[in-house]
């Protein structure tokens, strides 16, 4: 099974938080997203933790901030 990608770069909120719902709804257990976001979503990360998806966050070198997300 291939991790789709969400750029949510450049977005105004809350379309960022938008988008990562309507991908994670599409996902199948056990499928994989990656959000791609220009700051830290902690509404998202407390939506995640509550609703038990398993994640990483990694802010890269070039300052993109990565979600890896997993469908439980």
């Amino acid at each position: 099974m291939s991790t789709v990608i969400v750029d949510a770069r450049g977005l105004e909120p809350p379309e960022p938080f938008e988008r990562a719902m309507e991908a994670l709804a599409d996902l199948p257990p056990g499928g994989e997203m990656t959000l791609l976001l220009d700051r830290m979503p902690y509404p998202l990360l407390r939506m995640l933790d509550r609703d038990g998806y398993p994640h990483q966050d990694l802010v890269r070198d070039d300052g993109v901030v990565e979600i890896r997300i997993t469908r439980p």
